[in-house]
């Protein structure tokens, strides 16, 4: 293999993980979930998922064209990852009338065998080591995997559980500490936390974008979800504006996490 050709292999694909990086990734999950109810209630809702579906198949041909991480590829392709998650979620729901508990554990035991195949074949969960299109292939399935089990989960928790956008929030905001703060002081595995915060990530986000963005009649404060899908665009383009001025992943960063 030519030096060429082993920088190629070992150089991380995605962005580091720092509070920017958390910050921007529940940008685009808000963004994902009020993008998603503006598309399918404006246009006919199977033409909605269709052109969403393209873009992102677009969108992941773009990233796995790219020999590095390129900030605003990568989360162009979370962002139309988010959006079609959404869907996908709620057409299992909405069009096959699938109760949002039962979505929400079969999306569970999708991404637990996700993880369990994409282990037994590399060896490694983790997230410093998408180096090769085979992880990123598991990479962004699992990516997509956890957007539609957040979808679930939240949507099963304002509704099955009756605690509302804001109080899914809030439920969401207290469970988001935990994995972070037991990799803190507990010093547990960096690879289930990192996950579960992630899995985390979507239902937090999307709730508080929600409660922005739906009606009163809904439990939210009706700041409409066009108006919040163009503030949180906003916000995650100057986000990606400052992640573009960080460097990758090391390119030889041990597989911790």
């Amino acid at each position: 293999m030519s030096d060429q050709e082993h920088r190629s292999a070992t150089r991380s694909k995605v962005p580091q993980i720092t509070a920017l990086f958390w910050i921007t990734k529940i940008l685009t999950t808000g963004m994902g979930e009020t993008t998603s109810d503006f598309v399918v209630t404006t246009i006919e809702p199977v033409v909605g998922v269709a052109i969403a579906f393209v873009l992102l198949a677009g969108a992941l041909v773009l990233q796995f064209r790219t020999s590095r991480y390129v900030p605003w590829v990568y989360w162009l392709t979370v962002v139309l990852v988010s959006v079609f998650g959404t869907m996908a979620a709620d057409v299992v729901h909405v069009q096959f009338a699938v109760p949002y508990e039962t979505s929400t554990v079969g999306f569970a035991i999708a991404l637990v065998g996700l993880f369990l195949v994409w282990y037994r074949t590399e060896r490694t969960l983790s997230i410093h080591s998408i180096n090769t299109p085979r992880r990123e292939m598991f990479y962004w399935a699992t990516v997509l995997t956890t957007f539609a089990l957040g979808t679930a989960a939240g949507d099963w928790a304002a509704h099955v559980l009756r605690l509302g956008y804001l109080g899914s929030g809030i439920l969401f905001l207290a469970a988001i500490c935990i994995p972070a703060i037991v990799y803190r002081y507990v010093h547990v595995n960096a690879v289930a936390t990192f996950w579960t915060g992630y899995v985390l990530t979507r239902p937090l986000g999307a709730s508080f974008a929600d409660w922005v963005g739906v009606s009163p009649e809904r439990g939210g404060i009706g700041a409409g979800t066009g108006a919040v899908s163009l503030a949180l665009t906003a916000a995650i383009v100057i986000c990606v504006a400052l992640l573009s001025r960080q460097r990758a992943e090391p390119e030889s960063t041990p597989a911790i996490a």
